[in-house]
């Protein structure tokens, strides 16, 4: 497969230099093989998807740990949690920097094991599908239905994959093979049901009694099935912002998908054409943004400091960045600008005193100021989080 350039290398050589084992956690498919394999090119490699390899790491540890004494890529690492423990015996006695680059595509599995075993040993990396700026680099021109629509895991880039099929793959594979490595859950056909129910959600508040009643399940079961889709990296919850504020204010996470190909195929889209008028475009459009605004924290190793806004009155702004500058953004997937979209930044302004920078992000081509406030195309958003 054609290698394209990951932002997130420069942070994971500058880590291989520091601590003696990196991990890198994400949705399997998202690269991280194809990535430490290119940078740590002259490691050896060993995968524990294969049966052989973890065999023998299940049953003889130490020995296999020993065979790869000189340090290596260990993949597929949440196969055999247990061997984290007897890594950090090993490098407590040589802590030669970069020796084990680890991978894992499941924070469920491995999290614990990885805070029991290995604080102050580790650099914890994650490593998401494909941004836009990492798009950009390799010389590809698409449209935003185009790339909503296929998503943005390395593969389709790089290889000609059909896009529909490939997810259709990527869905019963999770579903058969992950979710019962995760947690043994007798009735699949029901698990994936509730993956499509949560599309339809996708951008909205958490309601477990909702989903609960339409899957026909309890609401702890519900509760249990979104930390599997969330420590997997297919959703993730974007929680309140409460900062300086006495007004009565929502306390319910909303729900993201991280990536929007996959989120298009569990709505039953077919092609890019039919988000132009599909009645959950705009959803679609603020999950894109959503997970291209979360891509700039983990390509730097930062903790993500995105929130949303929202009081019990309606008045919402969609995501808040609180770091040094606090930033407000609104979301339209219009490609003119109305100005009705500005009524919620100006009335948190009125809340707050109105020292937050503030965007908004649609669908259309102009950069624009208007009322304190810079418009940007969907294309143009990393100026956002480039602004420190």
């Amino acid at each position: 497969m054609k290698y394209i350039e990951r932002t997130i290398s420069e942070e994971l050589k500058h880590s291989a230099n520091e601590y003696p084992i990196i991990m890198i956690m994400g949705p399997r498919q998202s690269g991280k093989t194809t990535l430490v394999r290119q940078i740590f090119s002259d490691k050896k490699y060993v995968s524990l998807k294969n049966l052989d390899n973890r065999t023998f790491a299940e049953n003889d540890p130490n020995g296999f740990i020993k065979t790869y004494e000189a340090g290596a890529i260990i993949d597929e690492v949440q196969r055999v949690p247990t061997i984290l423990s007897y890594l950090q015996t090993e490098v407590d006695e040589n802590s030669i920097p970069g020796r084990f680059i680890l991978t894992g595509s499941n924070q469920y599995m491995l999290q614990e094991k990885v805070t029991q075993s290995l604080t102050g040993r580790v650099a914890l990396l994650k490593l998401l599908p494909l941004s836009l700026e990492e798009l950009y680099n390799t010389g590809k021109s698409f449209s935003l239905d185009q790339i909503m629509f296929e998503g943005c895991y390395p593969k389709i880039h790089a290889e000609k994959v059909r896009v529909i099929n490939w997810y259709n793959n990527y869905i019963e594979t999770y579903v058969d093979k992950d979710v019962r490595l995760i947690k043994n859950i007798e009735n699949l056909s029901l698990f994936s049901l509730f993956l499509k129910m949560l599309a339809n959600r996708a951008g909205q508040l958490v309601n477990l009694a909702s989903i609960g009643n339409d899957c026909g399940v309890s609401q702890n079961t519900i509760k249990s099935w979104m930390s599997i889709l969330e420590s997997s990296y297919i959703i993730k919850l974007l929680y309140p912002y409460h900062k300086n504020f006495n007004k009565r204010l929502v306390k319910t996470p909303k729900i993201y998908f991280l990536d929007t190909g996959l989120l298009c195929r569990l709505l039953g889209i077919k092609k890019s054409s039919d988000l132009q008028t599909h009645p959950f475009r705009g959803g679609i459009f603020e999950s894109f943004i959503f997970s291209e605004l979360e891509k700039t924290f983990t390509n730097r190793a930062e903790k993500s400091s995105l929130y949303f806004w929202r009081d019990k009155n309606g008045h919402e702004i969609d995501f808040i960045i609180d770091d040094a500058k606090t930033k407000l953004i609104e979301v339209k997937s219009a490609r003119t600008i109305n100005s009705d979209y500005f009524k919620n930044i100006n009335y948190y302004y009125k809340q707050s005193g109105g020292k937050e920078k503030s965007f908004l992000i649609y669908s259309g081509e102009e950069k624009q100021y208007r009322e304190n406030i810079t418009i940007l195309p969907w294309y143009k958003m990393a100026e956002i989080t480039n602004d420190v």
